[in-house]
């Protein structure tokens, strides 16, 4: 199991204690003499590294590592693993919903995990009578929790503006009567977006996922309309304008997938800051590896140049004042999210659930139509309690290739549908996202110890 991770970002030296998550910048002598599993001892290192270093040099270094070792610094014991298997046997309670308001969209992405838009072939909108209902669904399941999160999400979910529009209003009034603080956030393909729906979304959504690919020539090969013509000249100033008027205490997102065809995207990020974007998403597509635009293996070389391409400017522009926030290089290293949240991820199946038109429920979006994770409906009211506590239990203590991993409290595991998709078992790790996080994760924290 590693204890620590060295790693070396644009000739800088880093360390971390994987279980205290603090970084040390360090040289390259003490990187040297570092090993992931357990420190070695003065003799060994000595007969190692005496073509290197001097005896003296590595007596005075080896003893400033036992001083971090004693300080609880570096090589920190595991202390998490108890509080992971305590934490699968109390009651659950959900705080995030996945409201798929239409199984519809007015685009044809090539990549769209719901066969573009058709979600396996069934198009159709969430009556206004549903939504109702699931926002009664959620607070019932809430339980103590206070803070409520609702991701309004398609297909294109502004085909049903007039729908959404009711059930928030509805949840307005509920919130109030049950003491509950509900959180909209949508993401669509600014296809739609006017003045009246722009105002409408800036004051009542928390956070706008606004999805473009980047380039022109990237976009419209691959987020098209019917027809096969490209949205890009459609969505540009549409979200442009979106983001103009966003009231500045509220988020968004720019959001971009990269596929085989522009692993050269860090042309993509920089064409989105470009345009004016400080708030950047552009996230590797996953697909089936006989799909014509999955990653594959041999991608990978490509893909980690582009983020030391984008660490580098990133920095850069750091210096220069000139800075913008790319999603994926979002790391907090005085703390970070709960430990609860760092082994158990997002929470599909018993934190967070995705509800369909009919009002069907689900772990989370990328599992609808797949009926064996059929959990139950809002009109019934009852939740199938072992597929919860399948998900519940897919913490990274019960995942063998996570738990003794060094990036295991930064990724919490991987996305669990991913998982599931490639390797039938969310206990097992997607390998091509793990290894592209895993280097999101180094960029990472060698920026924020940088800028810090």
């Amino acid at each position: 199991m590693s204890l620590i991770h060295k790693f070396v970002q644009d000739n800088d030296y880093y360390v971390v204690d994987v279980n205290t998550g603090t970084v040390h910048s360090i040289d390259e002598m003490v990187y040297d003499l570092l090993d992931e599993e357990q420190l070695k001892s003065k003799e060994e290192l000595v007969k190692l590294f005496s073509y290197k270093y001097s005896e003296e040099e590595i007596n005075e270094v080896y003893d400033e590592i036992l001083e971090l070792i004693k300080e609880e610094m570096l090589y920190t014991p595991d202390l998490y693993e108890d509080i992971a298997r305590n934490s699968t046997k109390g009651a659950s309670f959900i705080k995030a919903l996945c409201l798929n308001i239409v199984h519809d969209c007015n685009l044809r992405c090539q990549y769209c995990f719901a066969d573009e838009g058709e979600y396996k072939g069934c198009r159709k909108s969430m009556s206004i009578e549903v939504g109702k209902k699931a926002i009664d669904f959620v607070i019932k399941h809430s339980g103590p929790r206070k803070n409520i999160e609702i991701d309004l999400f398609g297909g294109e979910p502004l085909m049903v503006f007039n729908n959404i529009k009711e059930i928030v209003e509805y949840a307005k009034e509920q919130e109030k009567i049950y003491n509950k603080n509900i959180r909209f956030t949508m993401t669509t393909n600014a296809t739609l977006l006017n003045d009246e729906i722009m105002d409408y979304l800036d004051k009542n959504m928390g956070n706008i996922v606004l999805s473009i690919d980047g380039r022109k020539e990237v976009n419209d090969k691959v987020r098209v309309r019917v027809d096969g013509s490209g949205s890009y000249d459609k969505i540009l100033p549409n979200i442009k304008k979106m983001v103009e008027r966003r009231d500045k205490t509220k988020q968004y997102y720019a959001r971009g997938t990269f596929t085989r065809n522009n692993t050269d995207f860090f042309e993509d990020i920089m064409h989105l800051a470009n345009e004016g974007f400080d708030e950047i998403s552009v996230e590797p597509v996953v697909l089936p590896d006989d799909h014509p635009l999955s990653i594959r293996k041999e991608d990978l070389p490509k893909i980690f140049v582009q983020y030391d391409k984008l660490y580098k400017e990133m920095l850069r522009r750091h210096k220069e004042g000139n800075e913008f926030k790319f999603y994926h290089f979002n790391i907090n290293l005085q703390g970070g999210p709960c430990v609860y949240k760092r082994i158990s991820g997002c929470g599909a199946g018993h934190e967070y659930v995705a509800i369909t038109p009919d009002g069907e429920v689900y772990p989370c979006h990328q599992f609808v139509g797949n009926e064996s994770f059929k959990m139950g409906d809002i009109f019934q009211d009852v939740l199938d309690d072992g597929i919860a506590n399948k998900f519940k239990e897919a913490h990274i203590y019960n995942k063998p290739k996570c738990s003794g991993c060094w990036a295991r409290f930064y990724c919490s595991g991987g996305c669990q549908a991913n998982n599931y998709n490639f390797n039938g078992d969310v206990h097992i790790p997607y390998e091509i996202g793990c290894e592209m996080q895993k280097k999101r994760i180094e960029c990472a924290i060698a920026l924020k110890a940088k800028t810090m």
